[in-house]
């Protein structure tokens, strides 16, 4: 018998209770679907540095840095992680994802990759990078993540190598993508934005996270250097504030003895 036609058997109990005995009915949890045939890991390398940074560079920033899309609400974001539909069919390998309300798998020995079933939802955001043109960015991949429920579908073609703009930001209606106006994606609380700086010691124009006003989410790092800036410059403003109001003092002093000579008492005045 196959295992989408297994019939559980029912466990039968007895429960006594103000003299009467109760018979029970319980039926098992279904086990989780056998997922040893899927290969979860191919060691394939990633195909160039500018894609290698880019994984980092949108995903460590969100757990740095970012408060996560509301209070109590936690997130998952992955790169170069399979994404399982369903387990009979091969992943889809997203170069970047993000799922709102789930939390990262406690058993990460049997729930190796994104398997649907077990976070019971598709992620909310799903990036592709494109460093080729044989990705099917706006092809297959843009067709598979719509029939499984991908909110949001981001293109960036840095070179580029597909027809269209270097970026493109999708939302799913009625089943179909539809392109965005801009790169704010509303019921997640985060955006996009094309961002021109070094990372890791390599200057680029970079895809980055930003908020609704387009200020880019930092990296730790990025967040650390602005807080000691913001606290060295604190401390020059109130040196400087220290040292206005001692200059302030003595010249109130050096009054004070000039009206003294004159013979007017400045406490008097």
């Amino acid at each position: 018998m196959s295992e989408s036609s297994t019939v559980s058997t029912p466990q039968v109990g007895t429960v006594v209770a103000d003299g009467m005995v109760y018979v029970t009915t319980a039926y098992p949890l279904p086990s989780p679907p056998d997922t040893s045939h899927l290969i979860t890991e191919d060691d394939t390398p990633v195909e160039n540095l500018l894609s290698e940074k880019h994984y980092r560079l949108l995903t460590e920033p969100l757990y740095s840095s970012w408060a996560g899309p509301g209070q109590g609400r936690p997130f998952l974001v992955l790169a170069n992680v399979g994404l399982f539909p369903v387990p009979r069919n091969p992943a889809i390998v997203p170069d970047v994802m993000l799922s709102l309300d789930v939390t990262a798998p406690e058993d990460v020995d049997r729930i190796r990759s994104y398997y649907m079933w077990e976070f019971g939802k598709p992620p909310d955001v799903v990036i592709e990078i494109v460093s080729n043109t044989k990705g099917e960015e706006k092809g297959t991949k843009r067709i598979d993540y719509a029939q499984i429920g991908v909110a949001y579908y981001i293109v960036y073609d840095p070179l580029p190598y597909l027809d269209g703009d270097v970026l493109e930001v999708y939302e799913l209606r009625g089943g179909q993508y539809q392109r965005l106006p801009d790169s704010w994606l509303p019921n997640v609380g985060l955006g996009v934005t094309l961002w021109e700086g070094t990372f890791e010691g390599m200057y680029s124009t970079w895809l980055r996270w930003c908020d609704r006003d387009g200020v880019v989410i930092p990296t730790g790092a990025e967040r650390i250097d602005y807080e000691r800036q913001r606290a060295e410059a604190e401390h020059q403003r109130a040196e400087a504030e220290h040292q206005r109001a001692e200059a302030e003092h003595q010249r109130a002093v050096m009054l004070a003895e000039k009206l003294r000579a004159l013979g007017i008492d400045p406490d008097q005045l």
